[in-house]
């Protein structure tokens, strides 16, 4: 019970940040009698901190669900289509295995890309919500990230930046455009590997610290320059990678 609590404390850490949850989550599950592939594992902890994004953003999903938002709503639709035509064949190809020393370096490099590209808004193309480029974009990404080690939410706020939303909004819709995709993946586990089930554990304490790193995530990132938020978490990607590679 104990290495389940474990895991979901790190999923619950890892993932509003751009170092990887699923990456280090599948890293650390090799080290513990979970029954499952480290892949399963991995992702279906998605499930946990799935209530927390919702729960913080419930003002969002309300106007969402009650189609009081349909710029939201639509840019959701099409990320998701994107996201898993792109991350369900990749995940065919990788379930049982857990890589990413590569990845969370490329990953690193792409983030440290980003903060710079943030520092500037003359290269940025005229897009925001409304867009019906971006949500491909992040949705193309967001599937990509079911290979551990590749960040999703690194991933996805390196794809909105390319538009005109500010960093909060950034955040905000990379965490709210997980849900769909993370609920369609723990739905298709659960059918395919009951052994899940044992893992509640891991669900009540990633979400229990899910929201509550959430919460100083979203306290703090309007408080700081993006290109300092996206910059330290680039350094975090690189030196986590070099651990990986060594481990």
């Amino acid at each position: 019970m104990w290495h389940y609590i474990i895991l979901g404390i790190l999923q619950g850490i890892f993932e509003w940040i751009p170092v990887s949850s699923e990456g280090i989550v599948a890293l650390s599950s090799q080290f513990f009698p979970v029954g499952t592939s480290p892949v399963n594992t991995a992702i279906f902890l998605h499930f946990g901190t799935l209530f927390a994004s919702v729960l913080y953003f419930r003002k969002d999903w309300i106007e969402i669900v009650t189609f009081k938002n349909p710029v939201m709503l639509r840019f959701l639709i099409i990320s998701t289509v994107f996201s898993l035509a792109t991350g369900y064949p990749l995940y065919t190809m990788i379930e049982g295995q857990a890589t990413g020393a590569v990845l969370l370096l490329i990953m690193g490099g792409g983030l440290l890309f980003t903060a710079f590209f943030n520092r500037t808004k003359k290269y940025k193309l005229k897009m925001d919500e409304t867009s019906k480029v971006l949500p491909v974009i992040a949705g193309l990404l967001q599937g990509l990230a079911v290979i551990p080690g590749l960040s999703r939410s690194g991933a996805t706020v390196f794809g909105l930046s390319v538009g005109q939303l500010t960093p909060p909004q950034i955040l905000k819709i990379s965490y709210i455009m997980s849900a769909p995709v993370v609920l369609a993946s723990s739905v298709y586990l659960l059918l395919t590997d009951p052994v899940l089930t044992e893992g509640w554990p891991a669900l009540v304490s990633s979400f229990i610290v899910g929201i509550l790193s959430l919460a100083l995530i979203m306290k703090y990132v309007s408080r700081i320059n993006f290109f300092y938020f996206a910059l330290i978490f680039s350094i975090l990607c690189i030196i986590s990678g070099i651990i990986v590679f060594f481990i």
